[in-house]
């Protein structure tokens, strides 16, 4: 369900309103203060060498700031950027048209970088490397190997799914990064940025309520802010404060924790009709009529985060806190047996 208003994913209406609110620099980047501060060292170092930096592999949930990263890396190193993605790189030719347009010390940014074909992949092995492309001509006793030196440039990859990009790949960036969700306090500080951007008159209050609901995700608390924006100025007089922001956001069925219609059927499935779990993914999907890819890559890392999922080995469990924070009575009884599964909890 990609018109989720507090899904990371991007959104179609995102692509023009994002634009004026992303930070160009690095010192307007709010948040993940340790990765800029690595970032910052390593960039640094690169320019004092006259080298290109190192390949970079940024992973986590979607919505935290990956490709506005690679931008502000480009911005500061002064170089160039080229941005694609891994579904639109078909074929190898594709890939080594785009490696070869290149110029030296430019920026190749890789969104969904785990959807590359393996055979696309082993035409980045050697560009990575040693800056130079490989393949074969021809076919039988008449193939030769080509080999055609290309300018060295930055690879920087981005994942949600860090786990499905390839051991031989993965192992070719020379940086890894994980974005974490973010604190209230700095989503606040982000929302005051967008907020005098877009000159949408605020209180600390309604920021902060914002911030609360919107599951870490600069993204989803940049997208609700815009709503707030129009519930305010339809239905008071304007000015963002916390009781507004809270009635608009009920109002768009966001809960007081971020939480929307869907992840709470998945949470009800589990422990309606599942007896709180174990239950497995599959099933879970099917209940609820979702696909399974979506559940594992948008639903489960901002409520596994908020310690209302577990997964296991046998399926997936919601906790104690699933239950208070939907209303429903707790078996201790059930907990206990359980508790037994949590030593094997997969990350």
């Amino acid at each position: 369900m990609t018109n989720r208003l507090v899904s990371g994913k991007i959104r179609e209406e995102d692509l023009s309103a994002e634009s004026p609110l992303r930070p160009r620099w690095m010192s307007d980047y709010v948040g993940q203060e340790r990765l800029k501060e690595n970032l910052r060292i390593a960039m640094t170092a690169a320019q004092q060498r006259e080298e290109p930096l190192d390949h970079i592999l940024f992973h986590g949930p979607p919505g935290l700031g990956k490709t506005t990263l690679a931008n502000i890396i480009a911005a500061e190193m002064g170089v160039n950027i080229k941005v694609t993605s891994g579904p639109a790189i078909e074929r190898a030719g594709d890939m080594a048209a785009i490696i070869t347009s290149l110029r030296a010390n430019d920026l190749l940014f890789i969104d969904e970088i785990h959807r590359l074909s393996r055979v696309v992949e082993e035409v980045l092995y050697p560009a990575m490397e040693d800056y130079f492309l490989s393949w074969v001509m021809g076919k039988g006793l008449g193939a030769r190997n080509i080999n055609l030196k290309v300018p060295p440039f930055t690879l920087i990859g981005a994942t949600t799914r860090f786990a499905s990009v390839t051991a031989p790949l993965r192992n070719r960036f020379g940086l890894t990064f994980r974005l974490d969700f973010y604190e209230d306090a700095a989503i606040t500080d982000l929302l005051r940025r967008s907020a005098s951007i877009l000159n949408v008159p605020v209180e600390i209050g309604g920021l902060e309520e914002i911030a609360h609901r919107s599951r870490g995700t600069p993204r989803v608390a940049n997208r609700l802010l815009r709503r707030v924006r129009d519930y305010a100025q339809v239905m008071a007089q304007g000015t963002v404060t916390e009781q507004i922001a809270r009635d608009g956001l009920s109002m768009m069925d966001i809960d007081s924790l971020g939480l929307d219609e869907t992840d709470h059927r998945i949470l009800r499935t589990i422990i309606e009709r599942f007896n709180g779990g174990p239950v497995g993914l599959d099933t879970i999907a099917a209940s609820i009529n979702e696909e399974s890819d979506t559940i594992t890559d948008v639903y489960e890392p901002y409520l596994m985060q908020r310690t209302f999922l577990v997964r296991t080995p046998r399926g997936r469990i919601a906790t104690k806190s699933a239950y208070e924070h939907l209303g429903i009575q707790h078996d201790s009884k059930r907990q206990a047996l359980q508790g037994n599964l949590w030593h094997d909890v997969e990350t």
